[in-house]
């Protein structure tokens, strides 16, 4: 029996916040958190989890990175549900579209990459743990335009009982096992990226 942290891949929802052309264009670490975007949109097409991604303010911070955009395109093209919301709260859980969108999954195991950490992550993370959902927010997947707004929102969300991690340990922990089609596909999938 998993223990009640561990991320059940039948249960898992992709949260990818805010990874915007504007935004990302401050971020040193914008090309780290885009790969691991691009590994999550993957691997939640693998284990059939949906991605909701947000959008914040765009007509003043733009749309998504083109590579971000181009992943989501093709996990969509290849059948997993990317759900989209456009927001102005920085939490996107005080955005009723975020929350119909996650609600109509009927998941609770919730894995967040984006932009910027102090913000708009800790901000969703925190909201979202307060409601009983099991929260686990990617160190490599996320990043503020300063390290240590992300460093100590990191221990803010550790602190709170928000699970920190990484890309990759997240996506084998949703998996569960490996001797499977769906791990082999991970498999490729961590190798190439």
């Amino acid at each position: 029996m998993p223990a009640p942290t561990i991320i059940r891949g039948d249960q898992l929802v992709v949260v990818v916040v805010d990874v915007q052309e504007r935004l990302a264009a401050a971020m040193e670490r914008r090309d780290e958190v885009e790969s691991a975007v691009a590994l999550l949109a993957g691997a939640a097409g693998v284990l059939g989890a949906p991605l909701v991604v947000t959008r914040q303010n765009p007509e003043g911070i733009g749309d998504l990175t083109p590579r971000v955009a181009e992943v989501l395109a093709e996990a969509e093209a290849s059948g997993t549900e990317v759900l989209r919301v456009d927001k102005m709260h920085f939490c996107c859980a005080s955005e009723v579209a975020f929350s119909n969108a996650l609600a109509a999954t009927s998941r609770h195991h919730i894995v967040i990459a984006g932009m910027e950490t102090h913000i708009c992550v800790a901000q969703t993370a925190l909201a979202l743990h307060s409601v009983g959902m099991l929260v686990h927010v990617l160190a490599d997947g996320c990043c503020s335009r300063r390290g240590r707004d992300h460093d100590v929102a990191l221990d803010r969300l550790r602190a709170a009982g928000v699970t920190v991690t990484t890309t990759e340990a997240a996506i084998y922990e949703a998996l569960g096992r490996a001797g499977t089609d769906e791990f082999r596909a991970v498999l490729r999938l961590v190798k190439n990226a």
